[in-house]
């Protein structure tokens, strides 16, 4: 196996380091195995990080050791300092030599200059301090300990903790009071809602509006949009763009392969004729992990235990009737990097047996990147055996019990040893069965597509042979020679040269392991020297590690090598390899014309390769091509612009006996013209056959008819694609620009990757990444592809380096490619996945990339560049006046969209009704009539009743908190009293006693004791904006308001009289009061909207009753009943439920604090199930607790015997769009225990008219339908199937309620729509409210809001109250209670919500629903805008390492789905977005905080 680096001999170091020294350590070691340093460097540097933690050694300098231990490493990590001779060497430009090219370097400096002169200050992403330790032990450490700002978001309980605190109403962030959203939303949007605009992040967002206003590089075409649809913009091709003017290309022959009379028929028969006639010839030396030969294969070793394998693998693995193995079965072959002598015996054993070698990678561990595609092509292939050697089987991953683990995705296989002692000597008589060669396969070679899937190349034994020939011809071998070989002699021109070609030809190969050259990079140097080696076989990657080392021998000489076989010389940055390798050993005496370049490919073998020169000859030409040609597929000799040039250099000509083509990449296999980028195709015996087990795919790549123009084909030669791209120049010489599979095609433009990494590297990068780790893929994002370029950060790179460095890589690729990145990423070192000879392994981290598992702890994403092909922003139509009636244009439905509950002059009065007009006279009534009736009952959280009141009780507390009312707080009538109560039966009398005594009661939700800061402030302003006279509380709270951390939030002494009832004297009331009209105000109702507006809205007498009287229709309440109540019961629908209704239809309301859940989840379900409840109301944060909480328990509910199979009604209490998600796995999930799915449904009331909506018990099932999401940014609304993209599932919001009409308008005409249209919500009901209750009475505000009419089309001029929530109205096929179709309404969301961006209306709901779907880790989310740029924020829940996955899955689910571009991400810890008592998100309040630097943010990205 690979021996770790600086394995030779040094100290093993002890294992009570401190971690940031391992870390270096691990850092150096990598360093060296990647050639970033060499062995002399590395010890050096090893020695003087261990000098500290080993008693001195001689030769340390004595200063090093007094460091101290606990020392943190500085930010630059260990540094390089100059002692290092290889630093000094490489600081002249510290660039990597395989990529590098001077002209490149030059062109990305130029191109840079330029930006420097229009400099953009970009806003860098801001991190949490703690965040991104480099170590993924640290990865979840808590954030540093930070004074709680006194904001919205010290809801928290702790920074880190998962949990989210419970729901809490925030102070609104106007301090407009009153008055609603819309009518000052301009002027609060431009001063920040009061946030200084100094604050850090506004800076930041300033900046990244200068960078946005720069005009797009692409100009937007103009195109006229089709109202119904948003056109995704197609890229035009350029008018101006080079087109192919060449003639059609003629197929270029390679000169006839020689007939060699002693040639062998097959190449067992080669290994034959040298094993028998030739036994003491060297045929293979192996290196030990220092570099030193130790051991050396003959040819007559390799015949004699190739032949002892054939026979035990035919002979000994069976029995005699039942051979495991037969002829033409697949074997796999499993050997280390640095065993070649056993590989190559398994390899010719295998020939021999006429079994098929497959050989692949030694698996490391269970997860090996790529393994499981490896797994796949083992099962395709029907392999069930695999050979490997014992130190190999020994290494592998084993289980607890020492069995070899199933590793992800393998077949099962059967493991065979094959070291020589285990091996069977065959008898005499028995030989192998050598044919000659046919088109039988010989063995399979694997590759690996760019979607990261494995396929199995199979070459034929005529093609293995023919291979051979045509590669001896070429290459001029002749027997006997050395050659050494540094590359993977299992695949490509490794095994093609070292192991076929070589045997041909009675070679003698040096193999030089990967392992050797990452500690000793002039290990092959070495080897041709001392061996005078004639041949050579090396990556750019060996050429540029073997100059960094060259300054440790002088002494060498390359005179002997007459072919330095430069095996990627086609890709594009080898010539500058080749160039300065040739500058710099030319005094060793290499010659420039043994320089060969050569091109490979799995599927077409050898594609073409440079011929050894004559000395003296001149060199081939260069061609030096224009990028833009290059990205349209066009050969243009770079004339204008030097900057975006590539220089390439030819790999020879054409194969011996070969022929080639160029055709077009894609679609049908059309010859290119001679100017002309295409994919070479090569037609020759000497090819792969087929892709094992894939027909469909073969076909296409293996059997290749070239077409001319006219599209019919040319000749009948099959041809082979090589997946090369490029084209045949002058003389014949083939030039490769790229791979199929490194191409990027973006916006109708090709781009290689190679050459973007190689812009990449040229932006001076030493500091910030490692070289040769850096991968460059495209994603599909929004119908184009999006470049991603994923690097490795070294540890000690600062923060502004890095940014630095991103932003410079961005301007140099966009500069000289003319293609924007979409998103660039830092991941810590080491992080990526490997392929197994230490290349990045492309696929698997695009994988990880598109999954969210990436980790980065840098990244830049730049939608706003790349994206050009968004639709145009919406222009608004002008206003529809009352004409467009007239001429038809206003119903693009089919009718008027409007709605009504039952009419009430039908119903049947009782006499109650009539009797009394007042709530408190229907209690008084009641407390003589049924005096012992009960009406409430207040449960605890253990589920037992701890108060109840019947209805005399209730009348009696009542009047004895009016005569206090009287007594100490000298009211009058009109008088407001704040009523501070915890939910129960006290609030509830306290209402009646205000009723009682003429004042007006304001129901507000006591401060939460744990975040008095927070929540205080909200009941101060209520108390200050009702004017309140007096505030009635409990002793505890009354103790709570007067503390001295009260008096940290507000000053306690400005309180009005605060009168505590909890023991008050019996005493009697002279005489109940009676408001002189209905229209005399009942109570004030209060309550703070999502966006941060303080409403309350005035309650009439008369509103009450008709209020109590529409629920009781729509209910069936009378006093019979019992219903349950899991509620806050302080504004809206909620208080009304609480305290109103059961006084009124006399039934029996069980009340469930939902505070009580907290401590016992199952108190709300057992009750129901106990108390045989038929109807139960909740909100959604109770129901949200109980889904999320029970889930998993409905066992244990089914053991406590709790049964839902009596519930009628589960109505969900709201002022918002239903959640149709949460009600119906609520539904699902409780079905289990009885719970009927028509049950659950929901309510909508807005602050104008707290109920519009109620299921009740007769009617209708709630319906559902699917909508367009597009044409609802339009106002639009058009129903698709299920199922559909971008659709939306919507549920009515319950049956409307008795006496109330709903009507759709459009808000900004105030006109009626058709049913097709979205708009807002206007109601007309008995029960509206007559008013908001502000302090200045803004009396334009009270008409536009309660009393408005429609501007056209309502004969009865009918006064409508103004929801503000959107929806629309559908007709039904059901029949409502009248024998009429049933008209439902749907709320799609509150207006003041709504996002305008790019003339369009979105619901933030629908962006977020987006967002929390794309990755495990995000817990809430919420958006809001901010001048026009749209901010996300994401509560992680996962480790803050995955903070930095989520930046570009939000960005580009947002984008798929909204065609939105994002310009903010905000990555937070849970539980900081703030959510009300009724469960819904404070967006404003939300971004108040962010704006003003509140939230403690684990990431902010923002996007360019």
């Amino acid at each position: 196996m690979a021996e770790p680096p600086g394995g030779n001999g040094a100290v093993s170091p002890p294992a009570s380091l401190p971690r940031e020294v391992r870390e270096q350590l691990a850092e150096l070691e990598l360093e060296l195995s990647e050639g970033d340093i060499t062995q002399k460097g590395y010890e050096k540097k090893r020695a003087k990080l261990l000098a500290p933690y080993f008693p001195q050694t001689q030769g340390v300098d004595p200063g090093l050791q007094k460091e101290p231990r606990n020392q943190t490493p500085t930010p630059s990590g260990a540094p390089a300092t100059s002692s290092s001779k290889y630093h000094r060497a490489r600081s002249g430009g510290a660039r990597d030599e395989r990529y590098r090219s001077d002209i490149h370097t030059e062109a990305v400096q130029a191109a840079l200059a330029k930006h420097k002169e229009q400099k953009m200050a970009l806003p860098m992403p801001t991190k949490r301090r703690s965040t991104f330790v480099q170590s993924p032990a640290d990865a979840c450490t808590p954030p540093e300990n930070f004074s709680v700002p006194p904001d919205v978001t010290a809801t928290t309980s702790t920074p880190a903790s998962s949990a989210r605190p419970s729901a809490i109403d925030l102070p609104p962030s106007g301090i407009v009071k009153g008055m609603h959203k819309a009518s000052n939303r301009s002027s609060l949007m431009d001063t920040a809602d009061g946030v200084p605009v100094s604050s850090r992040v506004s800076t930041k967002i300033q900046q990244l509006l200068n960078t946005l206003k720069r005009p797009k590089r692409p100009p937007l075409k103009e195109f006229f949009v089709d109202d119904f649809e948003e056109i995704v913009e197609v890229p035009q091709p350029d008018p101006n763009q080079p087109k192919p003017e060449g003639r059609q290309m003629t197929p270029v022959k390679g000169e006839p392969l020689g007939i060699v009379c002693n040639w062998p028929p097959a190449l067992e028969a080669a290994l034959q004729r040298w094993g028998t006639t030739q036994a003491k010839c060297p045929c293979l030396t192996a290196l030990d992990v220092t570099g030193k030969p130790v051991y050396t294969l003959t040819y007559g070793k390799l015949w004699s235990r190739s032949l002892k394998l054939a026979y035990t693998l035919l002979n000994k693995l069976g029995t005699k009737n039942e051979p495991v193995l037969k002829p033409g079965d697949r074997v796999a072959l499993v050997y280390p990097n640095n065993d070649p002598v056993m590989f190559m015996v398994a390899f010719y054993g295998c020939l021999l047996a006429e079994v098929i070698p497959v050989p692949i990678e030694v698996p490391l561990t269970r997860k090996d990147a790529g393994g499981q595609q490896i797994g796949f092509l083992l099962g395709s292939c029907g392999i069930a055996l695999a050979l490997t050697t014992e130190v190999c089987l020994k290494g592998l991953p084993k289980t607890q019990n020492g069995e070899i683990v199933q590793l992800k995705g393998w077949p099962r296989l059967k493991w065979v040893v094959t070291d020589s002692k285990y091996l069977s000597k065959s008898p005499k008589d028995w030989q192998p069965n050598i044919t000659n060669a046919g088109t039988e396969p010989a063995y399979i070679e694997y590759k690996t597509s760019k979607e990261g899937s494995v396929m199995g190349v199979t070459v034929s034994r005529i093609a293995m042979l023919s291979h051979c020939q045509a590669l001896s011809q070429a290459c001029n071998y002749s027997e006997g020679e050395t050659i050494v070989n540094v590359l993977d002699f299992k695949k490509d021109a490794g095994l093609w040269h070292s192991m076929l070609t070589s045997v041909m030809n009675k070679l003698h190969t040096l193999s030089v392991p990967y392992s050797v050259m990452k500690t000793c990079p002039l290990s092959w140097v070495q080897r041709v020297h001392t061996h005078k080696a004639k041949v050579a076989l090396v990556k750019c990657r060996d050429l540029h590690w073997a100059m960094m080392a060259h300054r440790d021998q002088r002494d060498v000489s390359l005179s002997s090598l007459r072919m330095l076989i430069v095996t990627d010389g086609a890709n594009p940055w080898s010539v500058s390899s080749c160039d300065a390798f040739l500058s710099l050993f030319q005094s060793h005496g290499l010659k420039p014309e043994a320089i060969c370049p050569c091109a490979t490919s799995p599927e077409a073998l050898t594609v073409a390769i440079r011929r050894p020169g004559v000395p003296g000859a001149p060199l081939p030409g260069r061609a030096i091509l224009s990028m833009n040609g290059l990205s349209y597929g066009v050969i243009r000799v770079n004339t204008e612009d030097k900057n975006s040039a590539l220089t390439v250099q030819d790999v020879g000509h054409v194969m011996p006996g070969g022929m080639m083509c160029i055709v077009k990449p894609d679609g049908p296999p059309q010859l290119c013209k001679t100017d002309e980028i295409g994919e070479i195709c090569v037609s020759s015996r000497t090819g792969g056959m087929m892709y094992y087990g894939l027909t469909g795919v073969t076909k296409n790549t293996f059997e290749v008819i070239p077409l001319n123009s006219a599209g019919s084909p040319v000749g009948d030669v099959p041809f082979v694609r090589s997946g090369l791209l490029g084209f045949v120049g002058p003389g014949s010489l083939v030039f490769v620009v790229g791979k199929i599979d490194g191409m990027l095609i973006v916006s109708g433009r090709r781009h290689n990757a190679d050459d973007i990494v190689a812009t990449g590297l040229a932006v001076e990068s030493i500091k910030t990444v490692y070289r040769g780790r850096i991968a460059v893929f495209s994603v599909t994002v929004f119908y184009d592809e999006r470049i991603v370029v994923v690097a490795e950060q070294r540890p000690d790179a600062s923060e502004e380096d890095s940014f630095q460095w991103m932003s410079r890589v961005l301007q140099a690729i966009d500069s000289i490619h003319q293609v924007g990145v979409y998103c660039l990423a830092l991941v810590p070192a080491n992080t990526l996945p490997k392929t197994p000879l230490g290349g990045i392994h492309i696929s698997q981290t695009k994988q990880h990339f598109l999954e969210g598992s990436l980790h980065p702890c840098n990244i830049l994403m730049c939608p706003h560049t790349c994206v050009t092909n968004l639709p145009k922003p919406r222009q608004k139509q002008p206003g529809v006046g009352p004409a467009s009636v007239m001429v038809g244009n206003l119903v693009a439905g089919k009718r008027i969209a409007q709605a009504s509950g039952r009419d009430l002059g039908q119903i049947e009065e009782n006499d109650l009704v009539r009797k009394h007009q007042f709530l408190s006279e229907v209690l008084q009534w009641r407390a003589q009539a049924t005096p012992e009736h009960m009406l409430f009952l207040l449960l605890n959280a253990k589920g037992a009743p701890v108060c109840t009141a019947t209805c005399l009780q209730l009348h009696k507390r009542a009047e004895r908190i009016a005569s206090i009312l009287y007594e100490k707080g000298h009211l009058n009538a009109g008088d407001n009293v704040v009523l501070l109560y915890p939910p129960g039966i006290e609030l509830i009398a306290a209402f009646y006693g205000c009723l009682y005594a003429g004042c007006i009661p304001v129901t507000v939700r006591p401060p939460h004791a744990q975040n008095l800061t927070a929540t205080l402030p909200t009941v101060r302003m209520i108390v200050d904006v009702s004017k309140a006279a007096c505030i009635l509380t409990s002793q505890t709270l009354m103790r709570l308001l007067r503390s001295r951390e009260a008096a940290t939030a507000i000053d306690v002494k400005t309180w009005p009289t605060i009168i505590d009832t909890d023991d008050l004297p019996r005493k009697r009331l002279p005489q109940v009061y009676k408001p002189p009209t209905p229209e005399m105000l009942a109570y004030l109702d209060f309550s703070v909207s999502t966006t941060g507006m303080l409403t309350g809205v005035k309650m009439s007498h008369a509103a009450v009753s008709a209020l109590c009287r529409a629920i009781k229709l729509q209910c069936e309440l009378y006093s019979s009943r019992q219903i349950a109540i899991c509620l806050d019961p302080y504004c809206g629908l909620g208080f009304a439920l609480w305290c109103l209704c059961s006084v009124y239809s006399g039934h029996q309301s069980i009340l469930i604090p939902p505070m009580e859940l907290e401590s016992n989840l199952f108190l709300w379900l057992s009750t129901v199930s106990q108390y045989k409840i038929r109807d139960t109301f909740c909100s959604y944060s109770v129901m949200d607790m109980c889904t999320k909480g029970l889930g998993n328990q409905v066992d244990v509910l089914k053991a406590r015997g709790i049964n839902l199979s009596g519930v009628r009604t589960c109505v969900v209490v709201a002022e918002e769009r239903p959640r149709v998600t949460l009600t119906q796995s609520f539904s699902k999930l409780f079905k289990d225990i009885g719970l009927s799915s028509r049950a659950v449904s929901t309510t909508f009331g807005s602050r104008v008219n707290v109920a519009i909506c109620l299921q009740g018990t007769s009617g209708p099932d709630p319906t559902t339908v699917y909508v367009d999401l597009k044409s609802l940014r339009h106002d639009r609304v058009r129903l698709v199937e299920r199922g559909a993209p971008q659709s939306l599932l919507l549920s009515e919001s319950g049956k409307i309620l008795p006496g109330v009409k709903v009507i759709i308008v459009n808000p900004e005409t105030k006109g009626p729509v058709g049913d097709s249209h979205l708009g807002e919500i206007w109601v007309n009901s008995p029960h509206t409210a007559s008013g908001y209750y502000t302090i200045y009475d803004n009396e334009t505000l009270q008409a536009d809001h309660f009393n408005t009419r429609l501007s056209f089309g309502d004969a009865a001029q009918t006064l409508w109250a103004r929801t503000g929530y959107l929806g629309f109205v559908r007709r039904t096929e059901l029949t409502a209670a009248s024998g009429e179709r049933h008209d439902a309404l749907y709320i799609v969301g509150a207006l003041d919500e709504t996002l305008e961006l790019r003339g369009l209306r979105y619901h933030p709901i629908d962006i977020e629903t987006s967002v929390s779907r794309t990755h495990r880790s995000i817990a809430e989310c919420a958006v809001f805008t901010w001048t026009n740029l749209l901010v996300v924020v994401v509560e992680l829940c996962g480790c803050e390492q995955e903070a930095l996955d989520l930046v570009p899955l939000v960005t580009n689910v947002v984008l798929e789905e909204h065609y939105l571009i994002v310009g903010v991400v905000v990555v937070v810890d849970p539980g900081v977005i703030p959510i009300n008592s009724r469960g819904e998100k404070q967006r404003m309040h939300l971004r108040d905080s962010f704006l003003a630097d509140h939230l403690d943010p684990i990431y902010v990205a923002y996007n360019m």
